[in-house]
């Protein structure tokens, strides 16, 4: 079998269980986030941080306890770092340095795990498990419960109320997070995943000197870091290295991992709106993206261009050999169309064009199908802007799920959209004006602020993966970075919770002729090109300077 016939097998493999699990986890979800009954470890939960989940809460209450949540994670992450060298299972590794702990922290709480550091060197045991694996859960939880009270909007009308943060959080992590966790990391230790606590051992003599590794609970860590769409790695090859990613069956179970709630969590939207059709037509948005990237991105990797690409089969530089350009493609897209992060290969060593893929897919704002629970609500923050254009177009006054898109609703769309370029634009023209920063640079040319550009995109966007290359552990980066991160999960947040409560306070409008049928597939389309094209004129001078520059000089 061709590697490129292998690669449409594996694919096709994806897609089949993918929609095998879309129905039950997504009516699953639905249920999860619909139901008044508390379970006993729930409501010890709620007891021990004296929350009531019976309280409803407008948006911003509800972006209070958001904002306090995480706030109170950042300080005790970062705390706990500080006092490693104290701390048992340390592994005998130091404290970690102030500003390695706050990009640390912030990275992990904000979704983004973006790490600048050698995990199997500089985290013990403690750290891994009781801090970074920890915020892998609580993390995906937050993002899931603002998506779940942005669905309220649209689902409710006159009445501001939400929901419950603090319910919503407990039960998105004990009902959802926890079970899918325990299965994914069993069949992961089945696959060769180690799990364990060992401590550092020596493997062996290579050219007259030792290699040591240490042990550590690593499939328990890696099945939420993929299904929560986290991306932190225990070790610094990520999931490129055996004890994380040990074969291609592992491989695939990893990527269905990381699309499995983003693309369920469209279903859960229908069912909380009334209308499993709304949910079909934005599931159907998603899904050719993603097809659409993986497809590009197979084919700029499988293109043969020279001898040496001859004899491998494609660019195989920076792939593992178990994987191959298929598997390393379509983990590449769907880590970067979701706020993944994981690599199991180096994105720097692919094609001109390639890079550019992985570095669009982020700029997009990863919502096809994004993050757990920022997919979602990201999505719909293009639904939004998709009827405003359409509305525009045939002077009506947008409507969305029988919501009418006033100047209010728009305007915050709008600042949506514009926090995270702002960012990623902004600290990427900054440090190439500085002369410090360039330092970090180990390219020059395009590639060198393709390196650039991809931190500050990776960090805003909270997806965490790098692009190798940059020297990212400094204090300007890990400084700047940290607060990319920081601004690029939480800005956006507030705005979709108050247009979450604008939506949940209007009436609902009747349908009439002149209503635009959002549950068409004419719509879906429009809401593609209506993402493609944002991104494209906001993007595009920074991606000409950078990726297209090195693919139209390869």
């Amino acid at each position: 079998m061709s590697p490129q016939a292998a690669g449409i097998l594996q694919l096709t493999a994806l897609i089949a269980a993918l929609a095998l699990a879309y129905r039950p986890l997504g009516d699953h979800m639905a249920k999860v986030y619909s139901s008044e009954k508390h379970y006993k470890p729930e409501k010890w939960i709620y007891k021990a941080i004296g929350a009531n989940p019976a309280a409803e809460m407008r948006w911003p209450a509800y972006l209070r306890g958001v904002l306090a949540f995480s706030a109170v994670s950042v300080l005790f992450l970062y705390l706990l770092q500080r006092i490693q060298g104290s701390l048992p299972g340390s592994l005998g590794f130091s404290s970690i340095d102030p500003d390695q702990a706050f990009n640390t922290a912030a990275s992990f709480v904000a979704n983004t795990n973006w790490q600048s550091y050698y995990g199997e060197q500089a985290m013990g045991h403690v750290v891994q498990t009781g801090g970074l694996a920890v915020q892998n859960f609580l993390s995906a939880a937050v993002g899931m419960a603002v998506a779940v009270a942005l669905v309220r909007g649209f689902a409710r009308s006159r009445t501001g109320e939400l929901g419950n943060f603090w319910a919503d959080l407990v039960r998105g992590t004990v009902r959802i997070l926890l079970p899918i966790s325990v299965i994914g990391a069993l069949v992961l230790v089945a696959c060769g995943a180690i799990q364990n606590f060992s401590g550092i051992h020596q493997v062996g003599q290579f050219m007259g000197g030792t290699q040591e590794w240490n042990g550590g609970a690593v499939a328990s860590q890696e099945a939420i870091k993929e299904l929560g769409t986290n991306g932190g790695g225990y070790f610094n090859a990520n999931s490129a290295h055996p004890f994380e990613n040990p074969n291609p069956l592992s491989n695939l179970f990893e990527i269905f991992l990381i699309l499995l709630i983003p693309f369920a969590l469209t279903r859960t939207f229908g069912r909380m709106v009334g209308s499993l059709r709304q949910g079909y037509a934005i599931l159907g948005a998603m899904a050719v993206i993603w097809i659409g990237f993986t497809a590009l991105m197979m084919w700029t990797e499988f293109a043969h261009r020279g001898p040496a690409f001859e004899i491998a089969g494609g660019a195989m530089e920076g792939k593992e050999t178990r994987f191959g350009i298929a598997g390393s493609s379509i983990f590449a897209v769907a880590t970067t169309l979701t706020s993944t992060g994981a690599v199991n290969s180096f994105h720097s060593s692919y094609t001109g064009f390639g890079g550019g893929i992985t570095m669009l897919g982020m700029q997009l704002g990863e919502i096809a199908p994004g993050g757990v629970g920022s997919g979602l609500y990201g999505m719909l923050i293009m639904a939004v802007i998709a009827v405003f254009l359409a509305g525009l177009m045939v002077g009506r006054t947008p409507e969305y799920l029988g919501k009418k898109i006033g100047t209010r609703q728009i305007k915050l769309a709008a600042c949506y959209i514009l926090v995270t370029p702002a960012l990623v634009l902004g600290f990427t023209a900054v440090a190439m004006a500085l002369p410090t920063p360039a330092d970090s640079m180990t390219n020059s040319g395009a590639h060198g602020f393709s390196e650039i550009l991809y931190a500050y995109t990776s960090g805003a966007n909270n997806n965490g993966s790098a692009f190798a290359g940059l020297n990212a552990d400094t204090q300007w980066f890990n400084t700047t970075i940290g607060i990319a991160m920081l601004l690029g999960r939480f800005l956006p947040m507030v705005f979709v919770l108050a247009l979450a409560g604008s939506l949940a306070e209007q009436k609902p409008v009747p349908e009439t002729a002149g209503t635009l049928r959002t549950d068409k597939p004419l719509y879906a389309g429009l809401l593609v090109g209506t993402i493609l094209i944002i991104t494209g004129l906001t993007y595009f001078p920074a991606l000409a300077l950078g990726p297209l520059a090195e693919g139209l000089a390869s």
